[in-house]
């Protein structure tokens, strides 16, 4: 889509908090959302895409996975490789919210592989989260520290080795 619409997508979202106070507020942002993407040329990927992030901001992950696989079915990728891997991110969120944190833990360990950005923080965060809801929670620590790690200015390489110790208990020392 063009700039123009982009702009007021983004204005949309900036408003977001202004729709936040009751169940009929949400519904209202979901419309105008929905509004939004009426606009779009049929079969745009962007339709489904804001409309999942419409529905999982306002509590509904449920509604939320079926738009965000339909907007990487329709090739988001090919339209925004940035807002396909905030739908990864965002899917694989939503995914543990309604059970499925294991399929959530698949579609993020594949973007650990993916090209840096500024999402690589965002994946591992939403990783752990979803390691941690399996009951992984030393792998989940480990990735969350692991990240947190290269934002230290002191205690920077520590911090990465018992990051990854907290997996490798084997290869602390003394033991």
């Amino acid at each position: 889509m063009n700039q123009d619409w982009e702009d007021r997508v983004a204005a949309l979202w900036d408003r977001f908090d202004d729709y936040a106070e009751t169940e009929e507020d949400e519904t209202r942002f979901r419309a105008d959302v929905d509004a939004l993407v009426a606009e779009l040329p049929q079969g745009s990927p962007l339709g489904p895409f804001e409309r999942a992030c419409a529905w999982d901001s306002t509590g509904h992950s449920d509604q939320a996975v079926p738009l965000y696989r339909e907007a990487l079915a329709r090739g988001l990728a090919d339209v925004s490789p940035y807002k396909a891997r905030r739908t990864k991110i965002q899917l694989a969120s939503s995914l543990r919210n309604i059970g499925q944190a294991e399929e959530g833990v698949k579609l993020l360990e594949a973007e650990l592989d993916a090209p840096s950005d500024e999402l690589d923080d965002p994946v591992r965060f939403f990783l752990a989260l979803c390691l941690s809801s399996l009951g992984r929670d030393r792998e989940a620590l480990s990735l969350a520290l692991g990240t947190l790690a290269p934002h230290l200015n002191r205690y920077r390489g520590s911090a990465a080795y018992y990051a990854q110790a907290l997996v490798a208990p084997e290869e602390q020392p003394g033991t």
